[in-house]
């Protein structure tokens, strides 16, 4: 019997009639309701002629995630008084609840892509619902292309929704071809915003790492809302082991605590999903429900202000979720889930002057996940590189192309990026391409089920408390009752049949998960270099926590690991132990043997080295190496530390400043000899003697002046003024020959005062005049000028007055502009 009056009392149904137009006119619509409207059950129902009459179609609702997908159908199920598996069914990963009758379908969108892999047209399906939508899950928005594909293509008349949570739309309504957006009022009540921070500061999250301090608080918010409101609460954690933790410190409240996440039991996700009227309730969740599940009886939030979202660091090949403060959105979303049946509160776990800094919205998963998956899938479409593809972002040219080598590596795509025969194969198993590879390549060494085992372990991380060994986590799975073990079960009956037709395997079960694992990640296999440290293939550095049983281990298959904040090294959560051989077979493509040569330690270092990626497996000394590549070494070396490692005497030192002033002063053909430009142009001015250097210490016997008078402007003529446009020596009236020094911005001769008597005029070099460092007889500075005849002027009498009764020896005339210079005493002038 269908329950009319709760269809009835749905606020969604006040926009259907505008929502059939809009399919009826144009095929697309965006249809935008608030969560507890029934968007996501009356809907589908109404478009499968179930609810409220028309004709009986066939209608797919794509759902973000299993737990929602299997409550949608429930629920869509006891609104017209059935059991799912009749008119409405579901199907995710592992499971297919469907009937012959079946007219409404739940999936999650990784089983739509994967249907739509395998049947482009979607045989006998009407109309397809995107659900969640605003949530921008890579697997919604590849969907929503590949549908909009097959509706210009091959199948005109299926229709499409895209539905929103938000009314931030637009994007997906020009995505659809400006498709007509139809909004549904929720029934919403007034929320009272309670903030709440820490009474002192907590760090802030990085990595998977919550500060337990945070949590505790949380806990002792939960405790604070119980006792100031009433009804059920609902509390948002970033994930399950959070949950766990705070659950823990609950024990004891006046109040039934249950736990909802992907990874929960079933009967305790439908126990929380179909409300209680015996007590209060308190309800830890993750994001899941935020929009995609109601929890009847919530009249109180409390919102730790953290999420989960995907991170991939391409430079290390490190992919994990990662721990990120809520987004603005994210934030009105929870806070809406005490208002949907009464007036409610929300209790925020962070100071009111940090809202405003919160990003509006969650990251776009395109935007910050590993592309592996999402390249294959656009392989098998057609569109390797997604250049055709309607995504409301397009995804980053760099973490594509990471994509692309994660595939080629793994056999998925060729050389030009068109996926394989084995590619497809990968692709219909409903896994990652590395955990593809992984089985179906273990499957042959190891034996299917074993590979199925491994495989099932590693696309779904086993809690904390089985440690980090990944041999020892699969026997405590196969042994274990928890909720975790009955879905790794599950799991591995799915992958086994997909390799059922492989060979069987022998030994231990040690050596088999170590292989497997190596297999889906061999840029992580690692060589120890320490006790518990190890150098991935990747070129990461990776460490094990104090206490692990791995840390002896020669060689570790990483499979789990993140870089916390500021960290050299990443983090490892979970491995296998492995040895070389293993190491080698996994990781083949990235072993290189080969010579060697290159600046390190101060000098050349040549020698013939096997590497697995970063890790040196063997090195031994290369006693003749080519000379191009010591040469190579040799400038890499000058580059390091300098041309310092010629020999410069203080003649080739004031060349080279010589020819840097002219280059400043004239310009061409006077060559630039700064370090940059003499690094540059190596060929030109230090060969033939770079060419037969060998080491450092050939470096140091090469004339840096003789080397730098090749780069003289010969062929202009202009060379042999050199000594004309910049001399190296100055004459002054006093017949000395006193040396020019050009290392300043302006040339300086430094001469004493009374060898200049009788020069009126500033020598002048290059048409620019000397800074004139006037020296007392005894060579000490006495004063300086670019204007001499200024100088004898105004200037000369002050230094005349001062010096001359220190140095009564020495001449000083009134006017020395009129009297002969000199370098000698008054006394040896009369004798001369």
């Amino acid at each position: 019997m269908i329950r009319t009056d709760a269809l009835a009392q749905l606020p969604v149904r006040t926009a259907v009639p505008a929502l059939e137009r809009a399919l009826d006119d144009r095929g697309v619509a965006v249809l935008c309701a608030p969560p507890g409207t029934g968007k996501t059950t009356l809907v589908p129902l109404v478009l499968a002629g179930l609810a409220g009459g028309g004709p009986v179609r066939r209608v797919l609702v794509a759902e973000p995630r299993r737990i929602a997908a299997r409550a949608a159908a429930r629920r869509m199920a006891w609104l017209i008084g059935e059991q799912a598996g009749g008119r409405v069914g579901f199907t995710v990963r592992g499971e297919r609840v469907m009937g012959r009758d079946t007219v409404v379908e739940v999936v999650t969108t990784g089983v739509l892509l994967q249907r739509l892999q395998r049947d482009q047209e979607l045989a006998g399906v009407d109309a397809v619902i995107i659900d969640e939508c605003h949530e921008r899950h890579l697997d919604a928005d590849t969907v929503a292309a590949f549908l909009l594909d097959v509706r210009e293509a091959i199948r005109p008349d299926l229709r499409l929704v895209a539905a929103s949570a938000t009314t931030d739309a637009q994007g997906w309504a020009r995505l659809l071809g400006d498709a007509p957006v139809i909004e549904a009022q929720g029934v919403s009540h007034p929320v009272e915003v309670v903030w709440a921070p820490p009474a002192a500061p907590v760090r802030p999250p990085h990595g998977m790492r919550v500060d337990p301090a945070l949590l505790t608080h949380v806990a002792a918010t939960v405790r604070r809302a119980l006792a100031e409101r009433d009804g059920d609460v609902l509390c948002f954690l970033p994930g399950v082991g959070e949950i766990g933790r705070v659950a823990g410190q609950l024990a004891g409240v006046a109040a039934e605590v249950l736990q909802v996440h992907g990874r929960a039991p079933a009967a305790v996700q439908d126990a929380v999903l179909a409300g209680s009227s015996d007590g209060r309730r308190v309800v830890l969740a993750t994001s899941v429900a935020e929009s995609s599940l109601t929890v009847p009886g919530v009249r109180v939030v409390v919102d730790s202000g953290l999420a989960r979202e995907p991170r991939t660091d391409h430079a290390r090949g490190l992919s994990a979720l990662t721990t990120v403060r809520a987004s603005q959105a994210a934030g009105r979303q929870r806070a809406g889930r005490a208002g949907r049946e009464a007036p409610g509160a929300v209790y925020r776990c962070w100071a009111q002057a940090e809202d405003g800094r919160l990003a509006r919205f969650p990251s776009p998963e395109i935007k910050v996940a590993d592309l592996a998956a999402f390249a294959l899938q656009a392989a098998c479409w057609g569109d390797p590189d997604a250049s055709g593809l309607a995504l409301l972002d397009p995804p980053p040219a760099g973490a594509m192309s990471a994509a692309r080598e994660v595939l080629t590596a793994v056999g998925a795509v060729d050389t030009d990026g068109r996926v394989t025969d084995r590619g497809v194969r990968m692709s219909r198993l409903g896994l990652h391409p590395r955990l593809a590879r992984a089985l179906l390549d273990g499957a042959a060494e190891v034996g299917g089920r074993r590979a199925a085992e491994v495989v099932a372990l590693l696309s779904e991380e086993p809690p904390r408390e089985y440690g980090d060994d990944l041999a020892a986590a699969l026997r405590t799975a196969r042994r274990g009752g928890d909720g975790y073990a009955a879905r790794w079960r599950q799991e591995v009956r799915r992958l086994s049949s997909s390799v059922k037709d492989a060979a069987g395997g022998s030994g231990p079960d040690d050596a088999a998960v170590g292989l497997v694992a190596a297999l889906a990640f061999p840029e992580r296999v690692a060589r120890a270099r320490g006790e518990g440290a190890f150098l991935m293939a990747s070129g990461t550095g990776a460490e094990l926590r104090d206490g692990s049983g791995l840390r002896s281990a020669p060689w570790l298959a990483v499979a789990v690991a993140d870089r916390p904040a500021h960290a050299a090294s990443a983090r490892v959560r979970l491995a296998a132990v492995i040895d070389e051989d293993t190491a080698r077979t996994a990781a083949g493509h990235l072993l290189r043997g080969g010579e060697e040569v290159h600046w390190a330690g101060g000098d050349v270092v040549a020698r013939r080295v096997e590497r697995l990626g970063a890790v040196e497996l063997s090195v031994r000394p290369l006693k003749q190496p080519a000379p191009g590549p010591v040469r190579e070494a040799l400038v890499e070396g000058l580059r390091r530390e300098g041309l310092g490692l010629l020999r410069w005497t203080r003649e080739s030192e004031q060349l080279r400043e010589r020819l840097a002033f002219l280059h400043r002063e004239l310009g061409a053909p006077w060559p630039d000899v700064s370090e940059g430009a003499l690094l540059e142009r190596t060929e030109q001015w230090l060969e033939p003697e770079l060419s037969r250097a060998r080491r450092r210490s050939d470096l140091a016997r090469i004339d840096a002046g003789q080397a730098l008078r090749r780069l003289l402007p010969w062929a202009t003529g202009e060379a042999v003024r050199l000594d004309e446009l910049a001399p190296e020596r100055i004459e002054v009236p006093s017949g000395s020959r006193i040396r020019v020094e050009y290392g300043g911005e302006q040339p300086v001769l430094a001469v004493k005062l009374q060898e200049l008597f009788g020069l009126r005029e500033t020598p002048r070099v290059a048409g620019v005049p000397v800074l004139v460092h006037l020296l007392s007889p005894a060579g000490r500075p006495a004063a300086v000028t670019a204007d001499l005849a200024s100088f004898w002027r105004d200037g000369y009498r002050a230094v005349r007055a001062e010096l001359r009764g220190r140095y009564p020896k020495h001449p000083w005339p009134e006017d020395p502009t009129t009297v002969e210079a000199t370098r000698f005493t008054k006394a040896r002038l009369k004798r001369e």
